[in-house]
This record gives structure tokens, sequence and C-alpha cells, in this order.
């Protein structure tokens, strides 16, 4: 577009006077006139796991990997490499490899993002070239009607450079899916932080329930921060509190993406048949709460053994986790019908006293703030003959040996920080309060294990798990 006289008279003028403080100019004239809707298009991506398995022409998709390479790259070195892969057979592989993501195998391409080591590594300024041609790539992909989700988690990547001929100076960074999503994906954007909580001028400021506790330093080094060993991470759920649990549990969306049968733990076996499984029949029209659901795992199984006769209340922390659910329960098929989406605040459950005819906590306790507080509470909501089913992570067992040398020293869970608690102790609390109808063990070994064990030993077990009653 030619410039007017009144445009290059401007230009001159900024010329002349570079360098120099000035006014505030008004805003430039934008380069599209379309440009909010441009905006808005692009603020409408998500990501999908979900794809048809159809295939997608290869010059399409060399067209949108050759738009990421038009993103920013540090020193203009562009010191990146992409390997689209859409071979069936190393799709395959790659979803073998990667573990947990099944999409791997079902998308149209995986374009692995790498970067040649040895050159503007400071500040991570490679690993942002390379993060900015992705998400480049996915906006492009976005924009010609197509889905895609971008996974750091994509597993051994020495596998991953045997696979593919990955020379030893080059790292592979993580994996683009991108395909066609099947009409019955979940359209859903995970939630974005109010943007007041994300933003300052001037200097930082943050409100506190975002930000996350530590554990006390001298200083932070980040190159000492790993996902499997951060000596900083705080898994003490009391040093955290109710608010910024319920922050980090309503934006955490790992393992809590709302697809049928995909996000059920393989460490828990049969376990989580054996927790339910403590509920009694519960008779029509009464109310069943299930203590923090996170993911509705648990809520799905729920619904499928009692069915939309019975009111099921999902007390959790944040409206935001309560969206995933829904939508979980709508994926896996089951009635949404006497579905109550209830909010825990400062502890205290949403409910009339004796007003609840039965209440599930499977591995929720360990992650409150006050366990001894909410066994109160949960005494407290339900009526004379209601009924507790109660699961509990043992710190003296197998796994409480596991969790306190292995996975407590990494970065706490998606779902929230929590510490195992010593079966003796809450079967104690348990038994103060309520009648206790059965208790036993679940797990010998650290994972993977759902044997029951009565007697003595089932205060060695992984979990301990107790069917109460409220007299």
């Amino acid at each position: 577009m030619r410039a007017t006289k009144e445009q290059e008279a401007t230009a001159s003028r900024e010329d002349a006077n570079a360098g120099r403080p000035g006014p505030v100019r008004p805003a430039l004239e934008p380069r599209a006139p379309d440009w909010r809707r441009i905006l808005d298009l692009m603020a409408e991506r998500h990501s999908s796991r979900d794809y048809d398995g159809s295939e997608i022409d290869h010059e399409l998709l060399t067209a949108i990997v050759r738009d990421g390479t038009e993103a920013p790259s540090s020193c203009n070195q562009q010191n990146w490499h992409f390997i689209i892969v859409t071979h069936p057979e190393l799709k395959r592989r790659a979803r073998d490899i990667a573990g947990g993501n099944p999409h791997f195998a079902d998308c149209a391409a995986l374009v692995y993002l790498c970067f040649q080591k040895g050159w503007t590594h400071n500040n991570f300024s490679i690993v942002q070239s390379v993060a900015g041609a992705c998400y480049h790539m996915m906006l492009s992909a976005h924009l010609r009607g197509l889905s895609c989700i971008w996974n750091a988690g994509i597993g051994d990547t020495q596998r991953i450079a045997d696979m593919l001929g990955v020379p030893p100076t080059f790292q592979i960074q993580g994996a683009l899916a991108i395909g066609r999503a099947r009409a019955s994906q979940p359209h859903m954007k995970a939630p974005r932080r109010p943007f007041a909580e994300v933003h300052s001028f001037n200097g930082f400021a943050r409100p506190a329930k975002a930000l996350y506790p530590v554990r006390p330093a001298a200083a932070y080094p980040f190159e000492r921060i790993h996902n499997s060993d951060n000596p900083f991470a705080e898994w003490n759920p009391q040093v955290w509190g109710w608010e910024r649990l319920a922050d980090l549990r309503g934006l955490s969306v790992w393992a809590k993406s709302p697809l049928a049968g995909v996000y059920v733990s393989q460490r828990q076996g049969d376990a989580t048949a054996l927790e339910i499984g403590l509920l009694d029949d519960i008779a029509p029209g009464s109310h069943l709460v299930e203590l923090l659901p996170w993911g509705g795992t648990y809520s799905v199984e729920l619904r499928r053994r009692f069915g939309p006769q019975v009111h099921l209340h999902l007390a959790e922390l944040s409206e935001r986790n309560h969206r995933f659910i829904e939508e979980r329960l709508r994926q896996e098929g089951v009635a949404p019908e006497q579905v109550h989406r209830d909010l825990i605040r400062g502890g205290r459950l949403p409910y009339a006293d004796a007003s609840i005819d039965a209440v599930i906590a499977p591995q929720a306790l360990e992650h409150t703030p006050d366990p001894v507080a909410v066994l109160d509470e949960l005494r407290r909501v339900l009526r004379p003959g209601g009924q507790l089913a109660i699961s509990v992570r043992n710190s003296r067992s197998r796994y409480g040996w596991y969790w306190r040398r292995v996975e407590s020293r990494a970065q706490v869970p998606n779902q929230g920080p929590f510490r195992p608690l010593p079966a003796s102790r809450v079967s104690a609390l348990l038994r103060e309060r309520f009648r206790v109808q059965a208790e036993f063990g679940i797990g010998r070994r650290a994972t993977h294990d759902a044997a029951v064990v009565h007697g003595l030993g089932r205060r060695f077990c992984r979990l301990l798990a107790a069917r109460c009653v409220r007299e």
C-alpha cells in the first residue's frame, strides 16, 4: 500500500526524533481490517486428543510446518528441525513409547520438535524458538480447520531418536499431533486464569492463591528442578491451604481430559472397583456425595452402579473442575440427571446437618489440609444410619516407603499435593466418629496391586479401606 504524504511526513519526524522521549503515540492502523475476527478465531483453538484416523495430504502437512518456520528464532540461527511422522507403524511405536498418549496412533501426523544442541542455550532461547514455531504450526492447523495438541510427555526420547535416526547432537523437545477430530470429541477449551492474575505493570504482583508454596530455600536454581526430581516441591496440603488447592485443581488437566475410558489409573489395578464396592445399595431418591472427584473416573462408575435415581453430589474445590467432570460423564454416556455440582469452601461441606445418605471418599482425605476436621464434617452431614466408604493411602506400607523415597521427591501431581496417612491413626479416627462395619487393606505392593488383605496385615497395605455407619 502506497504511503500518503501525511504518513511520509510522520515517518520523517519519527526518524528525526529517534531516541528522544516524546508523547505517547496513538495506536497504528491495523494491518488487517478483520483483525478482531482473526484473533477471536485464534482464541478458539483448543487441544484435541480424539482423532478419526484419516490421512492428511503431505502437501498440506508440509505447508503447516513451513508456516511454523516463520516464527522468530534466537539469533535467527533456526537451529530447529521438524520430523513429520505419518507412517502408521511409526505412529503406533510412538504411542507405545509415550505410554499415556493413545492419540499418537490415531492422528494424521506427529511432528517431532527438535533442536541442535550447543547454540543459544542461555535463558533456553533455542527452546523458546522451537516453542514459538510449534505454536505457529498449531494456529496454522487450527485456521485450516484441523485439530492438534502439543505434547511434552512423549516418553523415552532416546528410543524415539533411535526409531527416527536423530543424531546425538539434536534434542527431541516434544511432539505436535495433527489430525481431524472425531465429531464426538469434547469441544471445550481448558480454562484460562483471570487476566488480572497473570499480568502487572512496572513490577511483580500476583494474588496469594495463585502463588503456589515451595519449601524454604536460599535460592531456587531452575536447572535443579525437574518433574521427577524437585527438591523444592511442597507436598504438605496444610501449607497449601484450601484456596490454593482449589486454584491448582481447577486449572490442571493432565489425566483429566474428558475422554471416555482413557484416563483410568493403571497403577490402581482393580482397586477402584473395590473402593466403590464398599458402598451398600442405596435407595432411589437418596443423596450420595463423592468427595474431591478430580477427573470423574469414580463419578462415572458411581453413576453406572446407582443410576440417575440416586442424587450424585460432586463435592469439589473448583467450579472449573466441575465442568471437566460433567463433560467426562457425557463422553462416557451416563445420564447427567440428578448430578449436582457442589463447592467446598474453606473445608466446609455445603450440606445441612444430617442431610446426606452416603459419602464416598476414595483416596481424598490425604489431599486435605486438615483430615481430622474433614472427618468431622463427614459425620456432621451424614444422617444417622448413613454410610461412609473411605480409602486412604497408607504411609506405613511399601507404597509409603515408595512415596517417601521416590514419589514425593518429584513435582506435586496435578490433582494436588498429598501426604499418606498411617493406617492405624486413620482407623482410630474413624472408630471415634463412626461404627466401622468393614475394614481391610488393598495392595501388598507399592503399585499395580489390588490384593485384599484382612486381619493385622491390612495395616501394612497400600490402601486402608473401610465402610462406616454414623450412629
